[in-house]
Formats: structure tokens, sequence, C-alpha cells
């Protein structure tokens, strides 16, 4: 019968590793010096933004990442660290780690992985600061429709001045018959 500490350590390793299966993106955070109800707080902040914060011992962490092919991230755990694992936007999950840290300094942002990228601090840091997906569609859908917003403006253009000569021609017509 196996310990009751051992089987944890199991349960959280197969947890964390089914966890990089499902999301494309995770951050390693380091959360020492930050009180338990702001700790709550930033995982509520972060399912608004489909990710979750797992806190688990150091060795188990590092022995998942590495045995799922993310060798690179393993130097970043150290200390008290917690995973942050992205299902969808990594931009939203990486706002929410920005802004928390700007108000609570002891939160460190220690790296991550990005698809086939590792991130250090410096990345996650402009990660953040890109535009929401959102607004990124809509200023593509306005670059898109510039051009053609232009052509139908000069378009109109041409007939308003075609409109305005023509009316010059008859005014100037009207008033050559009245003095005959």
């Amino acid at each position: 019968m196996k310990k009751i500490g051992i089987v944890f350590k199991e349960t959280a390793e197969n947890r964390i590793k089914t966890a990089l299966k499902g999301s494309n993106c995770f951050f390693i955070v380091k959360y020492s010096g930050v009180a338990s109800p702001d700790l709550s707080g930033l995982r509520t902040s972060l399912k608004s933004s489909n990710a979750s914060l797992f806190v688990v011992k150091n060795s188990v962490a590092r022995r998942a990442l590495e045995s799922s092919g993310h060798k690179d991230t393993v130097k970043n755990i150290e200390g008290p660290c917690g995973l942050v694992f992205v299902q969808d936007e990594p931009v939203d999950a990486s706002k929410v780690l920005y802004d928390f840290t700007k108000k609570h300094k002891e939160l460190i942002l220690q790296g991550g992985f990005l698809k086939d990228k590792v991130l250090e601090q410096k990345d996650i840091e402009e990660l953040a600061k890109l535009p929401s997906k959102e607004v990124m569609r809509a200023k593509l859908v306005m670059t898109l429709n510039a051009p053609i917003s232009g052509f139908v403006m000069v378009l109109n253009n041409t007939l308003k001045k075609f409109v305005i000569c023509i009316d010059k021609i008859r005014e100037k017509k009207a008033s050559q018959e009245a003095k005959q």
C-alpha cells in the first residue's frame, strides 16, 4: 500500500500532465508573500479568462514538466511557485496576471510556454500589452473596409460634381432663354 504523500504527488503530477495537454499555454508565477485571500481573488480573475492557477510542490512540477517535454521551463521553478494553465487566449490570462502584479508586487512572473516558445517575464508583459482579440478583429475589419470606403467616397464625389455641373448647365440655359 502506497503512502498518502506519494499518492498525492502522483495525483498532482497527473493533474499537471492533463492540464498541459488541454492548454496551449502556461505561465509560472512566484507567489511568495502573497496573502491567501489575494491568491483566491487571482484564481477568480483567472477563471473569467478561462485559466486556472495550480499550486504544487516544485519537485512534482519539475517532474511533470520534464516528462511532458517542457524541460526548458523547469529552470523557472524556484521557491513557492504556481502554474497558470490557459485553455483559450493567452493574452487575456497574461493581462490578468500583469494587472495583479501591478497591485501585488510580491507576485512575480517567472516565465512560461506558448505553443512552441519558452516565455520569459518580459515576453509575458508584452503579451499582456497586446490588444484583445475583439479589438484586433475590429482593426482588421476597418483596414479591409478602408479602400472600399475610399472608393465609394470618390464615386460619390464624382456623381455629386456631375450633378452640380448639370445643374449649372440648366441654370445657364434658363438664363439664356430668359434673355431671349
